[in-house]
């Protein structure tokens, strides 16, 4: 997915915290007259992370006859991978390494970007109703070199305490996702019946976050309704969470702290301002182009792409 947001902030990623931490969502539209909207709690001024998630969207259930659907061209990324998890509804997507693929409920879509890639997201015209999460993973400074890639993995469904479980990437539950990642990452997706709770084993290392997809939860004694995300910090071995009384669906989200100092601006993960600009200026080049360079062979099937928004007055500074 694509940050269309036409004056992009420049976001510094970092984490750290003592205390469950309450997120509300911000409405944030992907653009044009019926624009798609998304609900985004990551990142934020005052916590940009979760591990090396950073970046959460949330979307639907929306009528794609009212919304107009995913309808997003080509556009670049470096420095990280995204994942795209379905609840309702169908997208396909296209990308530079040559990957076609469509991206159904149930099934975990993972694109690394490393060194650069280009994708383009379209709801497909079967689509009646779309509903879903978009999450990004930033890569730790070693591996944003990484050849880019496109993996597929369709988590079975499983018993965990009466919920049902799929483990996208990490381990839960005995669960274990076959999908590698590039620094010790969590990512699941719980179904959790009214008033039923779950004390889940958790990485005393690991952050947490629990974004509420439908109904409404406690986690760790923070009630969170629909969209909204709780946050907890390192050192718990164990997450509580209580669904409410129409049940839950939840994404649980963890991972150790980065530890490092990056800069997020569009949809680029860089070390500092030089990098980012040097990223911008060869999408634009090669968009122009239309062929090659860091960011691959477009697919022929691309009529269009997205043009990168102006970088701030001010140099972007890394801190973390």
């Amino acid at each position: 997915m694509s940050n269309v947001e036409a004056a992009p902030r420049e976001i510094v990623c970092a984490s750290g915290q003592t205390a469950p931490q309450l997120v509300a969502p911000r409405d944030v539209p992907l653009g044009g007259p019926r624009a798609m909207t998304v609900r985004r709690t990551l990142p934020r001024r005052a916590r940009s992370m979760i591990g090396a998630w950073c970046f959460l969207d949330h979307f639907g259930p929306d009528r794609v006859a009212a919304t107009g659907g995913m309808a997003v061209p080509g556009h670049p990324h470096t420095g990280l991978q995204t994942v795209s998890w379905l609840f309702t509804g169908e997208i396909e997507h296209r990308d530079t390494t040559g990957a076609h693929a469509l991206v159904r409920p149930g099934e975990l879509n993972l694109m690394t970007a490393g060194s650069g890639i280009a994708h383009s997201e379209f709801s497909t015209p079967g689509t009646d109703v779309l509903h879903g999460v978009q999450l990004w993973v930033a890569l730790p400074e070693a591996d944003r070199g990484t050849e880019p890639a496109f993996t597929h993995h369709a988590p079975p469904l499983v018993d965990a305490g009466g919920a049902g479980l799929r483990v996208l990437l990490g381990s839960l539950g005995g669960e274990t996702s076959p999908v590698a990642t590039f620094s010790p990452l969590l990512g699941a997706e719980l179904t959790v019946p009214a008033g039923t709770t779950l004390r889940l084993p958790a990485e005393r290392g690991f952050e947490h976050g629990v974004l509420v997809d439908t109904g409404a939860a406690t986690v760790e004694g923070t009630a969170a309704a629909r969209g909204e995300l709780v946050l907890t910090p390192p050192g718990r071995t164990s997450l509580e969470i209580t669904a409410g009384g129409e049940g839950a669906r939840l994404m649980l989200l963890g991972g150790e702290p980065l530890g490092e100092r990056i800069v997020m601006w569009w949809n680029f993960i860089g070390s500092g301002h030089d990098e980012i600009a040097a990223f911008r200026e060869q999408w634009e080049r090669e968009r122009v182009a239309g062929t090659g360079g860091r960011f691959g062979d477009f697919p022929g099937a691309w009529t269009s792409t997205l043009p990168a928004p102006a970088l701030p007055n001010a140099r972007l500074t890394p801190r973390g």
